[in-house]
């Protein structure tokens, strides 16, 4: 099997680079002054097991690959570019390609689903950090990360199975599931605090704010029916412990990454903003999640730096948010 990683990011250049490591063939298709870096002088990979230079193969676009049996790609670009890059990849590879989603949310399946036959989810529970070309920092030990899979939307077949053991074998926690999207929706609950991290810093995402987000989500799943599954992904992030690297605490998770490297999007619109519709989907109010995904799209556009916007400030936005829609919920401290 070869893997063709389509987003060297922070999670599609550590999963490749692991791959690489245990000696699976990889490409990594990337864009830009990283993929320029990456062609010049390798990916930078830093670690608890050390800092490694690796020479990898890489590629700006998907038409530059000569797709063959036993391939397998890993989509590890952000939902929110997903739609372009699949656009792309449908455009040159055959259908009955099997394509595996790394995205934070639910929605990227979904996606895939409408231009491959075989279409699988992971649930992503990798703390790495990509803020300069060339650079990516894995903060777990003793594993790179958890990246439990299943086929979409239920089941699993032999490439799954594949595809876990050659993840295993990449020093990664992977089990098959047969029920992935509860395991994603489990995920899709932890990721609301996203956009409060990158809005006003880390500490803020374990306040009160955090609290009021996960109540209309829960209610809105509740509404909807959908199951989810947060007890066995909470056991399952206790085999990866982020520890500072090199003395240094990881700054931000994805979110706060988009913010700082001034990308001009941000995937609140797949986290808050997947409450939001499936509150309006099913008459349950939103307006915690609904302003938040705002105002992460406010930041993203006008490139505002993460952390800029005073918890107190976020407080009293909610306050008036929560007002206006008539809820009764409760006023963060």
């Amino acid at each position: 099997m070869r893997f063709i990683i389509y987003g060297a990011g922070a999670i599609g250049a550590a999963i490749g680079a692991r791959l690489q490591q245990s000696g699976q063939e990889v490409v990594l298709i990337a864009r830009g002054a990283h993929a320029q870096t990456l062609r010049e002088r390798g990916l930078r990979l830093e670690s608890h097991a050390g800092v490694e230079q690796l020479t990898v193969d890489v590629v700006e676009h998907p038409s530059e690959i000569q797709f063959r049996a036993g391939d397998l790609v890993v989509l590890a670009v952000k939902t929110q570019d997903l739609t372009a890059a699949l656009d792309a990849l449908a455009a040159v590879a055959p259908r009955d390609l099997p394509v595996a989603c790394a995205q934070n949310g639910v929605e990227a399946e979904r996606l895939a689903l409408r231009r491959f036959d075989h279409v699988y989810g992971i649930a992503v529970l990798v703390p790495a950090v990509y803020l300069e070309p060339g650079v990516v920092q894995v903060f777990a030990t003793p594993l790179t990360g958890i990246l439990d899979l299943g086929r979409y939307p239920h089941g699993r077949d032999s490439t799954s199975e594949q595809l876990a053991a050659a993840l295993r074998g990449a020093n990664f926690g992977s089990e098959v599931r047969d029920d992935i999207q509860r395991a994603k929706y489990g995920k899709l609950l932890s990721n609301l605090g996203n956009a409060i991290e990158a809005l006003s810093g880390p500490a803020a995402r374990k306040g009160s704010v955090a609290e009021l987000v996960r109540e209309e989500a829960l209610a809105v799943m509740r509404a909807a029916g959908i199951e989810y599954d947060l007890a066995g992904l909470a056991a399952r992030a206790e085999a990866v412990v982020a520890r500072p690297l090199a003395g240094q605490a990881r700054p931000g998770g994805s979110s706060w990454q988009s913010l700082s490297r001034q990308t001009g999007n941000i995937e609140s619109d797949y986290l808050n903003g997947e409450i939001v519709l499936l509150g309006r989907l099913h008459g349950v109010p939103t307006p915690v999640n609904r302003l938040l995904q705002r105002l992460a799209n406010e930041y993203a556009r006008n490139r505002l730096p993460p952390g800029s916007l005073a918890l107190e400030s976020l407080q009293q936005q909610i306050e008036r948010e929560v007002a206006a829609a008539g809820t009764d919920k409760g006023r963060p401290s």
